[in-house]
């Protein structure tokens, strides 16, 4: 164990804790539980988000990606930065006009039936449980190789933190401990990128032509087709991005922390900014771990790629930049499970607890403490499930949860606020289409099934896509649009027209 590492380690737990302390102390009311009060500045917001968004796919696993694959990791990249732009034009200013604490909250202003609401939140809790896998096996990996902590005992010391985190903190401590790591995450990145760069004599042309014999892929290395050999593999994988992160709860939510809609796409413009610059960079993590780990040494690490980026800072800055470079990595996956189980204990709190079966009477204590306790119950469910999907790639398994959540969530905000016909039942059955036919075909996909073993269970897969986008971001679309046309009940026009000059003018909110 590298005394440097441990040092570095409990200096980051001890400032986050420090954090929550203080944040505690300022979290007294359901409001500051769910939104921090709303009080968060654009560019505050702006880098809390990138906190949230930048998580171990985006560090540890792209990276990863990118050293084994090539051209294949960057679609990475790619997707999840262009998914901003549907973010910013599409769903930033109505969630905010329309909302409260929860993306729930959104489509209750317009549909006011408790099983639309509570469809909602279990897309929340899916997704959010998703995506939290992800952070801990990263967390699980890369403590497993920094410590020489066992993989399973990692994962639930990230547990127990992020959980605390949530519990006694709430989204003030949240966003500033997202905030933190996405300024410590730039800075590391930063730092190893000039290196690499450093290396290829600051030159682009240099360094792809040294790509095209570093690695054992050979001039293949820079081209697609390395992990996705079937276009449609590669498209549905980029739609399941781009359109993704308008359906991510934890994302969603931070535009609650603002206290306009004018705020939060500042929030989304500041945001896209530092994460451009990041997943550049990782154009350098990827490379310069092939060039100077190798493969086989990525691989002997960890099977998925994962710990390509530490690996790299230590081959080229020695012990002191691996223990440095992994602390931020740290940091990277605890701010983002924070989120994720923020997001995921405020849908069960607000809106299956307080709205549904309290019927809107429960008390604000009451409400943070089924908050509290579904944190809990959140990070318990995660921890077991992140303990069987030790050999996935991170980035991979969150491109699953951008699946999930474009084909339940993105099909009803978007027909929520756009379009005058939608009704009742097509929410419902856009929403359940979207999430069952996602959840179904990750259950036989390859992602589930490998005959090698490289998957959770032994065998055949029935469907050979790993991501299932292309079918079910359609299907949820196609399930909405069907339930609302194939139903006999007659659209509110008058609450479409309030839900459209709400969404668009967030005339009736406070300006104050």
């Amino acid at each position: 164990m590298s005394a440097t590492a441990f040092i570095l380690f409990l200096a980051i737990v001890a400032l986050t804790l420090v954090i929550t302390y203080f944040a505690a102390k300022q979290t007294k009311t359901a409001n500051e539980f769910y939104t921090a009060g709303g009080g968060l500045t654009g560019i505050q917001n702006g880098l809390a988000i990138a906190g949230d968004y930048m998580s171990a796919a985006s560090f540890l696993g792209i990276a990863g990606m990118i050293a084994l694959n090539g051209f294949d990791g960057f679609f990475y990249s790619i997707g999840f930065l262009v998914a901003y732009l549907v973010v910013l034009y599409i769903v930033a200013e109505p969630l905010r006009n329309l909302g409260k604490f929860t993306m729930a909250d959104m489509i209750a202003s317009r549909f006011k039936q408790k099983k639309i609401r509570g469809v909602a939140a279990l897309n929340t809790i899916t997704i959010s449980t998703f995506y939290m896998i992800a952070q801990l096996v990263g967390a699980g990996a890369l403590i497993k190789l920094l410590l020489g902590i066992d993989y399973t005992l990692a994962v639930c010391i990230v547990g127990v933190l992020m959980t605390i985190y949530v519990v006694f903190g709430g989204m003030i401590a949240t966003s500033w401990v997202q905030i933190i790591k996405a300024v410590l995450l730039m800075a590391g990145t930063l730092i190893i990128s000039i290196i690499v760069f450093s290396k290829f004599g600051f030159s682009l042309t240099n360094m792809f032509e040294q790509m095209k014999t570093a690695t054992p892929l050979g001039a293949d290395f820079l081209n697609p087709g390395n992990k996705y050999k079937v276009p449609l593999e590669t498209l549905s994988l980029n739609l399941a991005l781009v359109l993704g992160t308008a359906g991510l709860p934890h994302i969603l939510i931070r535009f609650y922390t603002v206290k306009d809609a004018k705020t939060a796409r500042k929030s989304v413009i500041s945001a896209t900014w530092i994460i451009g610059i990041l997943y550049i960079m990782t154009v350098f993590l990827g490379f310069g771990a092939a060039a100077f780990v190798g493969f086989e040494n990525i691989l002997a690490a960890d099977k998925a790629g994962n710990m390509a980026a530490p690996l790299l800072a230590q081959a080229l800055g020695g012990d002191f930049l691996f223990a440095f470079v992994s602390a931020i990595a740290f940091a990277t996956i605890l701010a983002v499970v924070t989120g994720l189980v923020l997001s995921a204990a405020s849908a069960f709190a607000h809106d299956i607890y307080s709205q549904i079966i309290r019927k809107g009477a429960a008390t604000e204590k009451e409400q943070m403490i089924a908050a509290r306790w579904a944190s809990i119950g959140v990070s318990v469910l995660s921890i077991l499930l992140a303990v069987f999907a030790q050999s996935l790639n991170v980035a991979f398994l969150v491109s699953l949860a951008f699946a999930v959540a474009a084909s339940a969530n993105l099909p009803l905000i978007i027909f929520t606020v756009f379009w005058k016909r939608f009704n009742a039942a097509g929410a419902l059955a856009g929403s359940l289409t979207g999430l069952l036919s996602a959840l179904i075909l990750v259950s036989i996909s390859p992602s589930v099934w490998d005959p090698a073993g490289n998957a959770i269970f032994v065998g055949e897969p029935l469907i050979p896509l790993s991501n299932p986008g292309i079918i079910s971001i359609p299907l949820g679309f196609l399930g909405a649009y069907l339930g609302t046309i194939l139903s006999s009940k007659t659209p509110d026009q008058e609450a479409f027209a309030e839900i459209q000059v709400k969404a668009h003018t967030g005339i009736h909110m406070d300006q104050s």
